[in-house]
């Protein structure tokens, strides 16, 4: 990986070239708006960016795929999107908003950052689900070339095509190798690239990785995503945790002294606790599988929320105490997507109180497109008890 300072300075001399073209061509929004965008991308690198997932099944049959979203440098402003069908979208592109162009087949509520183009995770009419997660300095996308506009997306942008086009995983496989995904900041992306998680309503999970402007796609059965290094590395690195378990050792004599345990959980003993990636799907992996199958979707989407609590990150944790951001935590929100009965619910870093979106009872024939912030207003409402 190239050094930041070289990094700037190739970012913010192209970024120069591009704003030059774009003040002759008298595009004012479009220059505005890219330098928002740029601005984003190039500080992602350097800030702590971590996003853990799971998916699970109630014993109803309902199927769930939740995650937590980290930016520890700012605000994301996020919003939530409603974007109706035949709503067309233009990709961005590194010179500007003219990639690609794509009509929505379905209907979505997506949960965008920064730009409400951005939808970070969300959810279709059909059931089908789609979350990007960040994967620095693993994955590598094609390099940009204006020839191919009309079939180019951004990597902020992919889960909107993906969300707009498709209605099931198989769907989605067939047809990812039509678009060529690219990176904002120009180059190959790599220092801020991005993988994907990707599921339907059947419960099939898949990840999408790009190394090389080459499209991988892993069938995720396991349940739990990340960040770097690549999924593939993380499922091997399960292995060097084959001795957790649920169940608390039992006490044995060592020659004249008895060994008893300490206290619960003694069968976890050496399960990772930090917050980097591999610990992280560790964590999840192992919690996921000893949560117990719930009855019904509520209590399964309570008992997410409940086990991805573990993952929230306080906001001093990767800040000298002069350079700590005014934030509530890096953990910025968290969502469970219920697919089988088309619910997103979320709760955000100002706000723990859950929220819902129904998606039965939106008509994507008529809605309008629109976009909403996250909290209105950006606070915790504290219930009081009163004491008679």
């Amino acid at each position: 990986m190239m050094e930041p300072s070289v990094l700037a300075a190739l970012f913010f001399f192209e970024l120069f070239i591009i704003f030059v073209v774009l003040i002759h061509q008298k595009q004012l929004k479009i220059m505005k708006k890219l330098l928002i965008i740029a601005f984003l991308v190039f500080v992602w690198q350097f800030k702590a960016e971590a996003c853990t997932g799971i998916s699970t099944f109630s014993a109803d049959g309902s199927y769930f795929q939740a995650r937590t979203i980290e930016w520890s440098g700012s605000n994301l402003n996020s919003v939530y999107v409603i974007v109706p069908r035949n709503f067309s979208q233009t990709s961005f592109t590194p010179t500007g908003k003219n990639g690609m162009t794509f009509e929505a087949r379905y209907g979505y509520v997506g949960l965008a950052v920064q730009e409400k183009e951005f939808v970070a995770e969300g959810l279709n009419e059909a059931g089908l689900s789609a979350g990007l997660f960040y994967y620095p300095n693993y994955g590598s996308y094609q390099l940009y070339e204006e020839k191919y506009n009309a079939t180019t997306i951004s990597d902020l942008q992919l889960v909107s095509w993906i969300l707009s086009q498709f209605s099931t995983v198989d769907e989605l496989k067939a047809n990812i190798d039509k678009v060529r995904v690219v990176s904002l900041m120009g180059g190959d992306g790599s220092s801020a690239a991005i993988h994907w998680r990707v599921g339907d309503s059947s419960g099939k999970q898949i990840v999408i990785e790009i190394e090389e402007g080459v499209v991988h796609i892993y069938d995720n059965t396991v349940g739990v995503l990340t960040n770097a290094p690549g999924f593939q590395w993380h499922l091997s690195n399960l292995s060097n945790y084959v001795n957790l378990t649920a169940v608390n050792p039992q006490p044995h004599d060592m020659y004249d002294f008895k060994v008893v345990p300490i206290g619960h959980g003694g069968g976890f003993l050496g399960l990772p606790g930090d917050f980097t990636p591999p610990s992280r799907f560790v964590r999840a992996a192992f919690f996921k599988s000893t949560a117990p199958i719930l009855a019904n979707a509520k209590e399964t989407m309570l008992q997410c929320f409940h086990i991805l609590n573990n993952f929230d990150i306080p906001i001093g944790m990767n800040f000298p105490k002069d350079e700590i951001p005014d934030l509530p935590s890096a953990t910025q929100w968290t969502s469970v997507i219920d697919l089988t009965n088309k619910d997103v619910y979320y709760k955000t870093f100002y706000n723990n109180s859950i929220r819902k979106i129904s998606l039965n009872d939106i008509d994507f024939s008529k809605v309008s497109y629109r976009y909403h912030p996250l909290d209105e207003p950006d606070s915790q409402p504290i219930e009081m008890i009163k004491v008679l």
